[in-house]
């Protein structure tokens, strides 16, 4: 069998590897040169070195975009992670009906963003009539109702990562910390979130990273209004290749800085949670 594998799996390998190069990795690179023109379309492109770049990072309405998608990042990551966490462990406590509640709470995960920023803006313009006021008419309105929305879908799927780590946690480790005398809380904070660390790392990773790149939700449910000013970073790009004529380089520019921002946050993200894990 080992073999058989050696030997035939360029073959199965070779179709993977062809889509990749053309589909991303190609892109790829062709989108950092073109970050260094100015162009309308690929074929006419002209090369103009940094001033797409010093565009980028003149353009205060990209600059306040960064701030307010790095708050939301943060939040979002706190908000998500602390209710996941929590509901993860009271469904594996030994309570009736535990598998409907994690259906139930995953659920939301399968709809579309798209499809859950119409929604949720119907909700919240209903629930804000009465004041005389409606979700694009504040950024603020616009931040928490992004917050909300992105809970409710992504709770479910960070909820199904922790209870596996709670479930691979030993049993008689839980066991030894409550016959030396362990509290609740102290087995909670001393034995399980030290050993819950491998999947604090995924869940956070996700958070941190989901946070950043967020554009269905933000464009369905705000489309970045008032004046721009809910606009988070993803979005701030895509407006700014499609929407402003002749900024296309800026617009490409902005996206390899977004990339690099991601890619290092994530990084880091990484490094700091995996310090913390524990062998089991």
């Amino acid at each position: 069998m080992e073999k058989a594998i050696k030997r035939y799996f360029p073959i199965f390998l070779l179709p993977t590897l062809i889509a990749f190069t053309i589909g991303f990795i190609v892109p790829f690179i062709m989108g950092i040169w073109l970050s260094f023109c100015e162009f309308t379309t690929v074929t006419d492109a002209t090369f103009v070195g940094l001033s797409n770049y010093i565009k980028a990072f003149q353009d205060p309405i990209f600059l306040h975009s960064f701030w307010y998608t790095a708050l939301f990042a943060v939040v979002s990551l706190v908000v998500i992670n602390v209710i996941a966490f929590a509901i993860a462990l009271a469904l594996t406590q030994k309570l009736r009906g535990t598998n409907i509640f994690r259906t139930v709470f995953f659920m939301p995960n399968l709809i579309g963003g798209i499809v859950l920023g119409y929604i949720w803006q119907l909700i919240f313009n209903g629930l804000l009539a009465p004041f005389a006021t409606a979700l694009n008419l504040n950024e603020w309105y616009g931040f928490w109702g992004l917050i909300i929305l992105v809970a409710w879908q992504q709770i479910g799927y960070m909820m199904i990562i922790y209870i596996a780590g709670l479930q691979s946690i030993p049993g008689d480790v839980m066991e030894a910390a409550a016959i030396d005398g362990a509290s609740g809380p102290q087995r909670l904070f001393k034995v399980t979130i030290p050993m819950m660390m491998p999947s604090i790392t995924i869940c956070t990773f996700l958070s941190v990273v989901n946070g950043f790149k967020l554009f269905d939700q933000n464009l369905s449910l705000t489309a970045g209004e008032p004046s721009k000013m809910s606009e988070m970073l993803a979005l701030n790009i895509y407006n700014t290749f499609y929407g402003r004529t002749g900024w296309e380089g800026v617009g490409q520019a902005k996206a390899v800085v977004f990339f690099i921002l991601v890619v290092a946050i994530g990084l880091i993200q990484l490094k700091a949670t995996r310090s913390k894990e524990v062998q089991q």
